[in-house]
């Protein structure tokens, strides 16, 4: 995996249903490395924190890989990387090879995959249709939020280092499944239950599932 494009968002207001939202999903590229904070990227928009940010979301990696894919469905949007509102577009990013709790080397910043992104109406907004949520879901490559266990600066070109693999986890792409199928896999809910690279908050969520 090699980081192609590093993108940060400023603030962007927008009106939805009357009322006027701030967002930072808006993200354009930038030419220089960018800094990644144990709760946020620097200089990065986050305008709402119970959503974004934080320990198990500091920094969003998107795969350049499924550009095409939604280029194809929106060929009438401007065009740029950290259009999905990725902090990093990162080339042979594969969600169903990522696996939670796996650490990474990149640049000089030590990093954690977490969890999938899961879109909301701003998703929307920005591709200008309601459609895009459902689209997202069914296609089933998310991308993948990180925990910074050491803050560092990345820049394009970075290659993904493994430092250590998790174990006896499942893949970002498993696990997004698990969020939005009706019929759980209760065998990878029993193999995430534990894991403390995912919110403590999720996983009890998805353990009330293992008693229905």
């Amino acid at each position: 995996m090699r980081i192609i494009s590093t993108n940060i968002g400023k603030p962007t207001t927008f009106s939805w249903n009357g009322k006027n939202v701030t967002t930072g999903i808006f993200k354009m590229p930038v030419t220089e490395a960018i800094h990644l904070g144990k709760e946020e990227v620097k200089g990065d928009e986050i305008s709402d924190r119970k959503v974004h940010g934080g320990e198990f979301k500091a920094c969003y990696l998107f795969s350049a890989d499924h550009y095409p894919y939604w280029k194809n469905l929106y060929p009438e949007l401007e065009w740029t990387y950290g259009m999905l509102g990725e902090n990093l577009t990162v080339e042979g990013l594969n969600e169903k090879k990522l696996i939670i709790g796996d650490i990474y080397n990149i640049g000089n910043a030590l990093i954690q995959i977490t969890q999938p992104r899961e879109p909301c109406f701003k998703f929307a907004a920005k591709f200008k249709s309601p459609d895009v949520l459902k689209q997202f879901i069914e296609h089933g490559y998310p991308g993948t939020y990180v925990r910074v266990l050491e803050e560092g600066t990345v820049k394009n070109g970075d290659q993904f280092i493994l430092h250590k693999k998790a174990a006896n986890s499942i893949s970002i792409w498993d696990f997004f499944q698990l969020l939005f199928t009706e019929n759980k896999n209760k065998d990878h809910i029993r193999l995430i239950e534990n894991n403390t690279a995912l919110p403590k908050q999720k996983r009890d969520k998805l353990k009330s599932y293992l008693n229905t």
